[in-house]
């Protein structure tokens, strides 16, 4: 079984509207703040269960966090600027977002 990377790392960029997320493989990834929003895994996101999915939600681009706090030992929770903060992203949930979003350079 293989070993989850951790987080080692999170900046938040209020300039760049992005989140820099490193980790201690020693890969670093950049995240947008609106990306991060859409991809909230919150019930309001995600929806409830087996139901149908809700529409995806309107972000601004200049959507910002406004401030972050550790759940236990395995997530952050996010504040964002439009008053959403119901998400819990666990690290294993930022890797897979990190992978998936490719910044260009």
């Amino acid at each position: 079984m293989s070993r989850r990377a951790w987080p080692s790392e999170l900046r938040f960029s209020k300039a760049k509207q992005r989140l820099q997320i490193s980790f201690d493989d020693g890969e670093t990834f950049d995240l947008p703040y609106p990306f991060l929003r859409r991809e909230s895994p919150s019930a309001e996101v995600r929806g409830h269960g087996a139901g149908p999915k809700p529409p995806p939600p309107v972000v601004a681009e200049d959507i910002s966090i406004e401030k972050a706090e550790p759940v236990g030992r395995y997530a952050v929770r996010l504040f964002f600027s439009d008053g959403h903060s119901s998400g819990l992203y666990t690290w294993a949930y930022l890797r897979e977002l990190s992978e998936q979003y490719r910044a260009p350079d």
